[in-house]
């Protein structure tokens, strides 16, 4: 063993790698200086800067939501529950658009023109992509340069990983915080596509889509059935010699829509053209939003589809809760890669798979009940 370690030290010696001893710390500038843990904020802390308006306490409770600590989870839901009396009365709208449409320009050029109106804007994201991705709304952000330094405006990155539910569930918990807080207008826009869109028109009250004119985009929207979603639609980058185009994709849209049945709003949608670059059009675009509020209030159907949505969600909530208290469970997690086996080798259905895992589950609840 001496010899190694002799050995050892003299191959050391020989190296040509040598280690500094390194620089001298400086002085402390206030050796007496002790750094003050930031006070833990109560409920009513964050309850009370909420409905002052205070953006960083509202950060830090749509933090809270986001979070997956129980204790968290707990406290959010006693934030939610304190501030949805003081929730303000607001315009949710739901914001999609092919790639390429322009969507963050979009809602940069009008969310200023709302917020020199008088209005509070709120822009949510809701980003599904992010499940694999792990990215988020964070790049759209960096590019609405003069709306995220608007005093009138607030932009939250969405959630970065999860799943859809639950992304969409926090998003939906995040718009009633917001309306405390005083944001009368609420963007929710949908970062991916797909899924997406059917999770922002079950928690908005008018569905705008961006489309933009030529090779044929106009008809992949019809087919891909987020046409009978829209209330609205904004074909954008009409401007320069594109003008021609943005007004004979308009003509397309139209005869599109009249094409499906009157929907339950009783609104036939409307389309129209708009340029971000420029900032026409986007009067129009507004005033068509507010049309379609005062129209609907009138009619009853923005009661009824908020109520709708209200019970939608707290059935969601209970799916997603169930969901993961079940593959949480210690007996599941233990029997999930056998059963997996099992049903690819085909030695079981699906079916029995499933029923198996899920007797197993509530004989586990019947024991811990015990």
């Amino acid at each position: 063993m001496d010899h190694f370690e002799n050995h050892h030290k003299e191959e050391h010696h020989d190296s040509a790698l040598i280690i500094n001893s390194g620089i001298e710390q400086p002085p402390a500038v206030n050796p007496g200086y002790v750094r003050k843990k930031r006070r833990q904020l109560t409920v009513n802390d964050y309850v009370e800067g909420i409905l002052k308006g205070d953006i960083t306490v509202l950060s830090q409770a749509i933090t809270m939501i986001e979070s997956l600590l129980p204790e968290h989870h707990a406290t959010s839901q006693e934030i939610i529950e304190k501030c949805l009396p003081h929730a303000v009365d607001s315009m949710r709208i739901g914001i999609t658009g092919v790639p390429g449409a322009g969507k963050s320009t979009f809602i940069e050029a009008i969310g200023n023109k709302v917020t020199g109106l008088g209005h509070k804007l709120a822009v949510l994201a809701i980003d599904p992509s992010s499940e694999k991705s792990k990215g988020s709304i964070l790049g759209d952000k960096t590019r609405m340069e003069t709306l995220v330094h608007n005093p009138k405006a607030f932009i939250r990155p969405s959630p970065s990983a999860g799943s859809l539910g639950g992304v969409a569930r926090k998003t939906r918990e995040t718009v009633v915080l917001a309306e405390a807080a005083g944001f009368d207008v609420v963007f929710i826009e949908t970062v991916g596509v797909g899924q997406s869109e059917t999770a922002v028109h079950s928690m908005t009250d008018l569905f705008l889509m961006l489309q933009i004119s030529g090779a044929g985009d106009e008809l992949q929207g019809i087919k891909r059935g987020i046409m009978e979603m829209a209330d609205m639609v904004a074909i954008t980058k009409a401007d320069g010699e594109n003008v021609g185009r943005a007004n004979m994709a308009k003509a397309h849209f139209i005869s599109a829509l009249n094409l499906f049945p009157m929907p339950e709003s009783q609104w036939r949608p409307r389309v129209y053209t708009c340029s971000s670059y420029e900032g026409t059009g986007l009067n129009d675009v507004w005033c068509g939003i507010e049309d379609y509020i005062k129209f609907t209030r009138d009619n009853g159907y923005f009661r009824l589809n908020r109520h709708r949505q209200a019970k939608y969600w707290m059935y969601e909530t209970i799916n997603e809760a169930l969901k993961e208290r079940f593959y949480n469970s210690p007996a599941v997690e233990a029997m999930i890669p056998q059963s997996e086996l099992d049903v690819l080798e085909n030695r079981k259905s699906s079916f029995a798979a499933a029923k198996e895992l899920l007797s197993a589950y509530f004989r586990e609840a019947r024991e811990a009940k015990e």
